[in-house]
């Protein structure tokens, strides 16, 4: 295989670099080994260092000094081996996947890569099967989503678009109900473990929901909390949330919203 210039690897930490290319880093062993256990045939390449003996005999390896690899990792710490993966050739169109599954995200405006990669790691552990994201939210594959996301970033199908209310509003045609978490939302929390088909929105901390969203949307859910003493949740702690009570039947150990 002939090899690759080190300034082509750099080229993939710029979301337009990824673009061009079709591929993105993925760096640390766990992280690797999830794309690899899960698609495996993404795996373009391995780089590692020199003094690493991790042996990655399945996928093309290639091994770089030290100074090399220190290069082209984002990471403030490398840690000494990453993949390159391919990137969905999907990811930025404006068409559903055929089979969309039954838990769907809506991430509106969320800027930091860290938050967007947690909710979907998290959306992952609790069986979403995609997310929409608006193209003003991070980049879901750039190095620090990717970290956040520990792997998970292919574990479920993605589109970031500038039509994502056309995206949820043709998921709703197809019988799903979209449901908003916000901080002012008045619907009780505990309907979400009620919804077999469910678009599932997030939104920016600042801004909330857009006026075209809350139109669109058929409930706006609030997590009871202790205002007096926190005036809100992280989006990613929010999402986290309202993912488990979508999966969870809502008992009497779930806090009644009357009692705050």
């Amino acid at each position: 295989m002939r090899l690759r210039p080190i300034k082509w690897y750099k080229h993939l930490m710029s979301q337009r670099g990824r673009q061009e290319t079709g591929a993105f880093l993925v760096e640390g062993e766990k992280a690797i080994k999830q794309i690899a256990e899960n698609r495996p045939n993404d795996i373009i390449e391995i780089v590692t260092v020199e003094s690493s003996s991790r042996s990655f005999s399945d996928h093309p390896v290639r091994v770089v000094t030290e100074k090399q690899f220190n290069s082209i990792s984002p990471a403030k710490t490398p840690q000494g081996t990453m993949a390159i993966v391919r990137m969905p050739e999907e990811i930025n169109t404006d068409e559903l996947p055929e089979s969309a599954g039954s838990k769907v995200l809506l991430l509106e405006d969320i800027q930091d890569p860290g938050n967007v990669g947690t909710i979907i790691r998290t959306a992952v552990a609790f069986g979403f099967d995609g997310a929409i994201l608006s193209d003003k939210c991070a980049d879901p594959f750039s190095p620090k989503c990717v970290q956040s996301t520990a792997g998970t970033v292919l574990s479920l199908w993605i589109r970031r678009t500038t039509d994502h209310l056309k995206l949820a509003d043709r998921l709703k045609m197809k019988g799903f109900s979209l449901i908003v978490a916000d901080v002012n939302g008045t619907d009780d929390v505990r309907i979400l473990s009620s919804n077999n088909r469910l678009v599932l929105s997030l939104c920016n901390e600042s801004s909330g929901p857009s006026v075209q969203l809350m139109k669109l949307s058929d409930q706006v859910v609030g997590i009871p909390i202790d205002r007096s003493k926190a005036e809100s949740l992280n989006v990613a702690i929010c999402g986290a949330i309202c993912m488990y009570l979508s999966t969870t039947e809502c008992n009497d150990s779930v806090a009644d919203p009357e009692s705050f």
